[in-house]
């Protein structure tokens, strides 16, 4: 589904005042270059108010540029600022920014710019996806609550099938007879743990004696599971071939799987809830709306299935997105 975030009519604009205004900070490696000044003795000034002190007065010809303004900039050029930077030069970018977009929003309309017919056009393009926006993000914040995601959670635990899930340990090695090598060593009383580290060619579990953690049957290939599978906690397997080899595997334990915690899915289901309102939105108001447009284009597989929100032909229409279930938790 097309995103909803809200489109930015000013991006490159506010790109390029950022720039303009980290271009004209100060440089501190260049001020600690030049050699110091001895300042003058000064009077010492009276200590300022906390409220001056967190909310330094900012303003362009007289027009103030409030915290909202600064917040509405760094919302718009901060993801783009190095992470590198300390709060204080950050927040000296945005000033910067916020002052640089004044001045030209001040110039623009001194030049009467808002006046051509391009510019109503485009702000009346974004007039209306600044208000889809707001309509969606009310819809969604009525929508996915922590209840709404709750429910959808228990909902498809539900649906998870009861299957069990084994720890195990395996030694793979390349032949047959290398197989039964390590059978009459652990045979013979030897650690298992200590013998595949030793000699098991698998690179991801050796160093750790073989261990291969919790895992559901369809999570290995079929030999190796039906093995794993047949056995109790405790054995210890003959040679088993796969593609990879041969499997010596030893069982640890056995449990019934359990559901992840909500926690660990919780912002799957909050996407998921999210886009499903966003649909939602569309299906209702294209449903109540009188609408006159051409035939739909076929479906082409090489367009990659983009559409826009809401529409209703069923041959461009994506179904809606299926919950996504749980997934089993690793181990």
């Amino acid at each position: 589904m097309m995103s909803l975030r809200r489109a930015r009519p000013a991006a490159t604009l506010l790109a390029s005042v950022a720039f303009l205004a980290f271009a004209a900070a100060p440089s501190n490696a260049e001020d600690a270059a030049k050699p110091a000044a001895t300042p003058a003795p000064a009077a010492q000034p009276a200590p300022a108010t906390p409220a001056a002190q967190a909310t330094p007065t900012i303003s362009v010809d007289g027009q103030p540029i409030t915290q909202d303004d600064l917040n509405a900039v760094e919302q718009e050029i901060g993801p783009s600022l190095s992470p590198q930077l300390s709060p204080a030069k950050r927040q000296d970018i945005i000033i910067n920014a916020a002052i640089n977009l004044r001045v030209a929003a001040n110039a623009a309309e001194q030049q009467k710019v808002l006046d051509e017919a391009e510019v109503q056009k485009k702000l009346a393009f974004y007039r209306q996806r600044i208000l889809i926006d707001a309509l969606v993000a009310k819809a969604v914040k009525e929508a996915v609550t922590e209840d709404a995601i709750k429910k959808a959670y228990d909902e498809q635990v539900k649906l998870i099938p009861a299957q069990d899930e084994v720890h195990a340990r395996h030694i793979l090695v390349a032949s047959e007879d290398d197989a039964k090598k390590v059978e009459a060593r652990l045979k013979a009383g030897e650690d298992f743990a200590k013998v595949a580290k030793e000699v098991s060619k698998d690179p991801g579990s050796a160093e750790q004696g073989g261990d291969l953690g919790w895992f559901t049957k369809d999570r290995m290939v079929k030999e190796f599971a039906e093995a794993a599978f047949g056995m109790k906690p405790g054995e210890v397997s003959q040679p088993v071939k796969s593609q990879f080899g041969y499997h010596i595997i030893k069982l640890e334990e056995r449990r019934p799987q359990a559901p992840p915690a909500l926690d660990r899915v919780k912002q799957q289901i909050s996407d998921y809830l999210t886009q499903k309102t966003q649909q939602e939105v569309f299906a209702k108001l294209r449903a109540a709306a009188k609408i006159v447009q051409p035939p739909p284009a076929p479906a082409d597989p090489a367009d990659g299935g983009m559409q826009l929100p809401g529409t209703d032909d069923p041959a461009q229409t994506s179904p809606a997105p299926a919950t996504p279930a749980p997934a089993a938790p690793a181990q």
